[in-house]
């Protein structure tokens, strides 16, 4: 159950980055992202995975990793850590991010007792990855500079 309520938590904090200004950055990928995470959900809920409507397959990650791959390319290189926030949808992309990081602990730590599609891990890896790029990426949008530690 703490899983798939992590996991639900994150695509509440998705859906609230999604939702500020500037509305469009990257908002099909984030709808998309929601639906994978609520497909997420019902495969750690339901044990039977014959049940499950349409398991996460390896698809999902690779759309991930391109959109990173996307935006990564107009970023400077970090050569320090960054302190979370800038903008109202960077800051909520970084809440995002660590609620990803805290789902994915979690569903670790399931995958150490319960048999789970490894998609799911890798996905929610990638996802956080491409939470702190977007943050990044909707600052540099904005002519907001990252702020070093």
């Amino acid at each position: 159950m703490q899983a798939y309520g992590d996991v639900d938590e994150l695509n509440a904090t998705l859906g609230f980055a999604a939702s500020l200004d500037p509305a469009g950055f990257e908002m099909d990928f984030l709808q998309s992202a929601q639906r994978d995470l609520f497909a997420i959900g019902a495969e750690l809920a339901t044990p039977n995975t014959a049940k499950v409507r349409a398991p996460l397959g390896p698809e999902r990650v690779s759309a991930i990793e391109q959109i990173i791959d996307k935006h990564d390319a107009t970023l400077t290189p970090l050569k320090n850590f960054i302190l979370p926030g800038g903008t109202p949808k960077a800051a909520a992309f970084h809440v995002a991010r660590t609620t990803c990081r805290r789902a994915e602990r979690a569903v670790v730590t399931l995958a150490r007792d319960e048999q789970i599609n490894p998609v799911i891990i890798h996905y929610l890896n990638r996802l956080s990855d491409l939470l702190f790029v977007l943050a990044r990426a909707v600052n540099k949008q904005a002519g907001r500079a990252d702020i070093v530690w």
